[in-house]
């Protein structure tokens, strides 16, 4: 029987230490909120947290305000698989808490874009990438 996976591997990627994977994380929202305030956007927050449920970053940007998972992997599918429904629930009850007597965002469009880290290409961000419910 032979195994499809190496041992080490998540998805057929290396698994990194915690470490490292944390240093890419901070690297990729780097990277990102930089990417969003070339195209325009204001950074309200980063690494929010609230709960067990977390935001990469908080973006404005005229009446829309975007809670943005930013997901570091080797190809743009793994990225977009990584985002799982556990973790977005963790997302939306992290953006309801950030939100929560906000005035000012009473008349803002609200959505959960994602931007997506692939080596040796540029940032893709994806608009409305998830549903917030859940």
């Amino acid at each position: 029987m032979a195994k499809d996976r190496k041992a080490g591997t998540r998805g057929g990627e290396r698994r990194r230490s915690r470490p490292a994977a944390y240093r890419l994380g901070l690297h990729g929202e780097t990277l990102a909120a930089f990417f969003l305030r070339l195209k325009g956007w204001r950074i309200l927050a980063r690494r929010y947290r609230a709960g067990s449920g977390e935001i990469d970053i908080v973006a404005r940007r005229g009446k829309t305000v975007a809670f943005v998972e930013v997901k570091a992997r080797a190809s743009r599918e793994a990225a977009l698989l990584a985002i799982t429904p556990q973790g977005r629930r963790r997302i939306a009850a992290a953006a309801r808490s950030w939100q929560a007597g906000r005035e000012d965002l009473a008349d803002a469009t609200l959505r959960f874009d994602a931007v997506l880290i692939v080596p040796f290409r540029l940032p893709e961000h994806v608009e409305n990438a998830f549903e917030g419910t859940g």
